[in-house]
């Protein structure tokens, strides 16, 4: 079977929805906020493994202390996947920290500020060539 077959496309999008929906709902856990978003999940074509991609936004030690939570929560969420979805077989689940929104939000201030510098820069040009 392809990895981007529709059927293991169907899998990891329904398989995404209830972590977000456990992370947000049936984790009782008050270190795992609304600032935990599940990113994207690959599920093995077997169904035994499933890494699940997490961000967190805030400190480093915030993103550790939350990231430790859903690891010692895994076989929880995995039962609660068992009972949601029916699956031959539910996948084990591994937690994976994703920095990628934190760096793009980086990435596009940096960008902002230089096209801001680059218009103040060419104001004062402007306004020294009335002179």
């Amino acid at each position: 079977m392809k990895k981007g077959s529709n059927r293991m496309i169907r899998i990891n999008d329904e398989i995404q929805k209830e972590i977000s929906a456990i992370i947000r709902g049936d984790l009782k856990d008050p270190r795992v906020g609304v600032i935990t978003s599940v990113l994207k999940v690959d599920t093995t074509n077997d169904l035994k493994y499933c890494k699940v991609y997490i961000s967190v936004l805030g400190d480093d030690e915030k993103k550790q202390e939350v990231m430790g939570v859903l690891k010692n929560a895994a076989g929880f969420i995995r039962s609660l996947i068992a009972q949601r979805i029916n699956l031959r077989l539910t996948p084990e689940l591994k937690f994976i920290l994703d920095d990628s929104l934190e760096y793009s939000f980086k990435i596009d201030s940096l960008i902002r500020s230089v096209v801001k510098d680059d218009e103040e820069n060419t104001e004062a040009d402007e306004s020294n060539d009335d002179v």
